[in-house]
């Protein structure tokens, strides 16, 4: 393959890189996600010599699935990247550089769905547990409250300013993907650990920085330093795991659904676009239930004594 063809195919790249920042509005992150994919694409295409994008087949692009199998990569990464591949031919037809997209027609393997890992009610309590009166102390306490409270993702809460929280209506306005913009109620506990760093936030605070969270520099406070101070919280009062923000997330989904079954609000105040994306939290949920129901039903578990009869004797005292 020519250089000038080589060029031509990473010239879209960079076009569509643009439409997703402009266009699409979509964060850093995950602009970021769809070029790592879409380089993968380039280097499986030009080992096949394919010379443009609009000659690539569908053929191909189920080799092109195959031969992420055959490197190691699991099914959950194979569909993201199918997914990936799937948007920029949509693109690529909009602009008129592709007549088809050959990627529609590609299936990729079916992942296994593991659910998502959430703190007890007991462990949420125990990381909830007062630190000293540092500053950093207590605006680590205000992103763990806020965090739990609100659900919020990673990224919405490391962009959040002053004027995001208003004490007056108890909520706070955040943007989500695709720069959506909600409203989520913040709780009782969440807005007096906010009013704390508040009265202290001024100490590290540089004097025109906006940010709700700052670092020790007066800056604001980025996503890697957010999940760092949480995992040190979590390993400093012993709660015995790694603590990551999107486990405070789902442990909110969890308990709020737990309570209520509303999963329509849960939805909302999540940001999903598809109540399917929600749904997860129903399996959770559903686990939450049978645990109750061994525990707490007569004849879910077998007793001491049955489970001592043969299994033919245990069936008889079923039938009696």
């Amino acid at each position: 393959m020519s250089e000038s063809n080589t060029a031509d195919l990473k010239l879209w790249r960079v076009r569509f890189n643009d439409h997703l920042s402009r266009e699409r509005r979509c964060s850093k992150h995950t602009a970021q996600a769809y070029m790592r994919d879409l380089q993968q694409l380039q280097k499986f295409v030009e080992s096949k010599n394919v010379l443009s994008w609009n000659a690539l087949t569908v053929q191909q692009s189920r080799l092109f699935a195959a031969w992420l199998h055959q490197t190691g990569k699991s099914a959950k990464s194979i569909q993201r990247m199918m997914s990936s591949c799937r948007t920029f031919f949509r693109y690529l037809q909009r602009e008129g550089c592709a007549e088809l997209n050959p990627f529609e027609a590609v299936t990729a393997p079916k992942a296994a769905q593991n659910l998502p890992k959430t703190l007890s009610v007991d462990e949420a309590s125990q990381l909830f547990q007062r630190g000293d009166n540092s500053p950093a102390s207590v605006r680590d306490q205000a992103i763990l409250e806020l965090l739990y409270s609100s659900g919020l993702r990673l990224s919405e809460l490391a962009e959040l300013n002053v004027s995001s929280v208003d004490h007056q209506l108890h909520h706070v306005t955040v943007r989500g993907k695709g720069d959506k913009e909600r409203v989520v109620p913040v709780g009782r506990k969440a807005l007096e650990a906010l009013v704390a760093w508040g009265m202290q936030r001024p100490k590290l605070a540089n004097p025109s920085e906006s940010a709700l969270f700052v670092n020790q520099k007066g800056n604001r406070l980025s996503p890697r330093g957010i999940q760092y101070r949480i995992n040190e919280w979590s390993r400093r009062i012993g709660l015995g795991r790694r603590l990551h923000p999107h486990m405070l997330r789902h442990s909110f989904a969890s308990h709020v659904l737990q309570s209520s079954g509303d999963l329509r609000a849960v939805q909302e105040m999540l940001g999903h676009a598809d109540v399917a994306t929600t749904q997860i939290y129903t399996h959770l949920d559903f686990q939450h239930l049978a645990k109750v129901y061994d525990k707490a039903h007569p004849r879910a578990l077998q007793t001491t004594e049955d489970s001592q009869l043969p299994p033919d004797q245990n069936q008889e005292k079923l039938d009696q």
